[in-house]
C-alpha cells in the first residue's frame, strides 16, 4: 500500500515522504496513529502544492536574506562599555550584546548567528554572521571605553 507520511516515523521516513508498507502495517499501525496517510490522488495533488509552496517560500526567504547579508556587510557596530584604565573591559563584548546593537539599528540577528571571539578590552572586532542558505556578512565592532 502507498502512504504519505504525516509525521517523522523512526526507520521508515520524514513527513511528505511516499512510501510502500504493508496493509496492515498501515491500517493498525501507521493510520492508528495518524502518522500517515493513503497516497489517495487527491492526497498526492496537496503533497505537490505544498511542495511547490515551500519551494517559493525557499526562494523568498533566500532572496530576503541576501539582502539583510548586503546590508549588514561591511557595517561597523560601536559599543560603549565600563572599562578600567588600562582599557579592559569590565564584561567581555560578546554576540549577546552585538545581537542588541544590530536590534538598535533595525537588524534581527539571533546571537546564535554571531561569530565571534569575546572581546576583552577596548579595540576594533570582526565578527562574521551565519545565514541560512551559506549566506555570510562580516562586520567590525568597535567596543570603547564609557
Amino acid at each position: 500500500m502507498r502512504i504519505i507520511l504525516i509525521q517523522n516515523v523512526p526507520g521508515l521516513g520524514k513527513i511528505d515522504e511516499i512510501k510502500e508498507v504493508s496493509d496492515g502495517y498501515a491500517r493498525n499501525f501507521l493510520f492508528a496513529k495518524n502518522l500517515a496517510a493513503p497516497a489517495t490522488p487527491r492526497m498526492l495533488a496537496d503533497l505537490a502544492g505544498r511542495a511547490h509552496r515551500k519551494v517559493k517560500a525557499s526562494e523568498q526567504e533566500l532572496h530576503q536574506q541576501q539582502i539583510m547579508a548586503g546590508r549588514l556587510d561591511g557595517l561597523e557596530v560601536a559599543l560603549r562599555e565600563k572599562a578600567e584604565k588600562n582599557g579592559a573591559l569590565y564584561a567581555a563584548v560578546g554576540p549577546q550584546k552585538v545581537s542588541e546593537a544590530l536590534a538598535k539599528l533595525g537588524f534581527k540577528i539571533n546571537k546564535d548567528q554571531i561569530i565571534m571571539n569575546p572581546a576583552k578590552e577596548a579595540g576594533e572586532y570582526k565578527a562574521k554572521i551565519k545565514f541560512r542558505h551559506g549566506l555570510e556578512a562580516e562586520i567590525s565592532v568597535i567596543v570603547s571605553k564609557l
